[in-house]
């Protein structure tokens, strides 16, 4: 993408870079700026684009995870029912689900700076109700608002990266950082939110996001620079907003019943198919609209789609690395939140560092070489895991050790193909995929929690033996999805990087 962006940053790499290196991830080579200035980009007009993008990043993914200890407290102090304390969790997530691809269309129609703003309001707002809850519902409609909000930013905070930084070296230690910075939130929600819990008050899980939010709102709002726009703003399209939007809902929240219900309840089949129905029809009026919300020509892009369907199913067995493994430390080795949330900063570790070394690792050996690699990296650690899952592990034998391979090759994994799925598409069209990048994302990990949730309560056993054949599907399911890398665009013969560019 060689267009200026929204937030007139496009000197952000350094102009030797943009003419002589390749795009890592989608082996395009980059074409130099017309007129591009000499030395790196002002940090004064970066910053606030790394700052928006990763914090806006951090909260989403935090808060998926961050409520999840707290749960219990929540349940004894509003007196919860078992279905409301599962709407905690599903309301967030469904809803965000739903919104993303409208929340990425919005930004690409308005300009990301003012759905960023709409979306963290929103989201602050939303956090302080649910803070504030006295009752079920108003903990569950703000888990719900929560979600939107999150679908409006999420899409934002890496549409704002491909915008500002050209297709090349710089832009893919961007989204490297980006994914590193999702990551750790996944990681350290539990670790923050058992903090804010035995310390203060579950509340607190829900009312930090408030001064986060205003904080971060400060910055955009004075200091993200905004493109103007012209006046013949192409307008919504309205049929295709609620046919995609109830589609994804519907299937998400179709999906997240099979985990209780089983694959041919009504209860999950109804919501199933009238979501697939849903999703046919918005194909259709996508292809007759004059100002589509997805243009299907985005998939006539081979990075854009193929990278989207390995994203989808290599995230089924990633959602096992969080979930399958934090039951087993809290059931089987009797950790507490806190204790949990600690034994995670090895992931977060592993996963920083191999999200930076993603991209060097890329350039000299090949996107597509260095994708493979990490989705069996992540595979054998996978199997390492459930081989490791005994009463009696310790934190170096069933934890430690098996981290590693998992969050590194997981790191490598997802940093490249988002990457990728972003990758030669035009500033107009920014929003809208990367909204299908996170949908992709969302969906497979939703997925992820219905299949590998029923592989581990079938057949008999101890509770660990369950999960570890969690472990051992997301192992296999990661591996295949590995198979359908070769279709990914071939990258073109690259030189190397030339030092200097704007690191993330």
């Amino acid at each position: 993408m060689t267009t200026p962006d929204a937030t007139d940053t496009t000197d952000a790499a350094d102009p030797a870079a943009l003419t002589k290196t390749t795009d890592p991830a989608a082996g395009h080579r980059s074409r130099a700026p017309a007129a591009a200035p000499a030395g790196t980009a002002s940090p004064s007009r970066l910053w606030p684009v790394l700052l928006a993008s990763y914090i806006g990043q951090f909260l989403v993914v935090l808060d998926v995870s961050v409520v999840n200890v707290a749960l219990p407290s929540m349940r004894d102090d509003l007196a919860l029912s078992g279905s409301a304390l599962q709407w905690v969790v599903n309301g967030y997530a469904l809803a965000f689900a739903g919104f993303l691809l409208l929340g990425g269309r919005l930004s690409d129609l308005f300009g990301p700076k003012r759905v960023y703003l709409a979306g963290l309001a929103l989201f602050a707002v939303a956090s302080l109700a649910g803070g504030l809850a006295q009752s079920d519902a108003v903990l569950i409609t703000a888990r719900a608002a929560q979600g939107v909000g999150a679908a409006f930013l999420a899409p934002v905070t890496l549409s704002l990266l491909t915008r500002a930084l050209p297709e090349g070296a710089a832009r893919t230690r961007a989204i490297a950082a980006w994914t590193a910075v999702g990551a750790a939130g996944g990681a350290t929600g539990g670790l923050i939110g058992g903090a804010l819990t035995d310390l203060a008050s579950w509340r607190w899980v829900l009312l930090i996001n408030v001064p986060i939010g205003v904080a971060v709102g400060a910055v955009v709002l004075l200091w993200l620079r905004e493109q103007h726009r012209d006046a013949d703003r192409p307008a919504l399209d309205l049929p295709g907003a609620v046919l995609v939007t109830g589609g994804v809902g519907a299937v998400a929240y179709g999906i997240t019943e099979t985990e209780s219900a089983g694959w041919t309840a009504g209860s999950a089949l109804l919501p199933l198919l009238a979501g697939l129905v849903a999703l046919a029809g918005f194909v259709a009026v996508e292809a007759r609209s004059a100002q589509p919300l997805m243009p299907l020509r985005l998939f006539r892009i081979r990075a854009v789609a193929v990278g989207n369907v390995v994203t989808l199913v290599s995230m089924v067995g990633a959602f096992a690395l969080w979930y399958f493994l934090t039951l087993y430390m809290q059931t089987v080795l009797g950790y507490s939140a806190i204790r949990t949330g600690l034994a995670f900063l090895p992931h977060t570790a592993a996963l920083i560092i191999a999200s930076q070394l993603a991209p060097r690792l890329s350039a000299r050996f090949g996107s597509r070489t260095m994708t493979v690699a990490g989705g069996l990296l992540t595979g054998a650690g996978f199997l390492w895991q459930a081989a490791a899952m005994d009463a009696d592990g310790t934190f170096v034998s069933a934890i430690l050790g098996p981290a590693l391979p998992m969050a590194a090759g997981q790191a490598v994994l997802l940093a490249l193909l988002t990457d990728v799925s972003t990758s030669g598409v035009g500033e107009r069209d920014a929003g809208g995929v990367s909204g299908l990048v996170n949908t992709s994302r969302q969906i497979g990990a939703v997925l992820g929690l219905a299949i590998l949730g029923a592989v581990a309560s079938a057949g008999h056993g101890a509770p660990e033996d369950g999960y570890a054949r969690a472990f051992l599907a997301a192992g296999l399911i990661t591996a295949a999805s590995m198979l359908l890398v070769p279709f990914l665009p071939r990258p073109a013969k690259q030189t190397r990087p030339v030092s200097g560019s704007v690191a993330a």
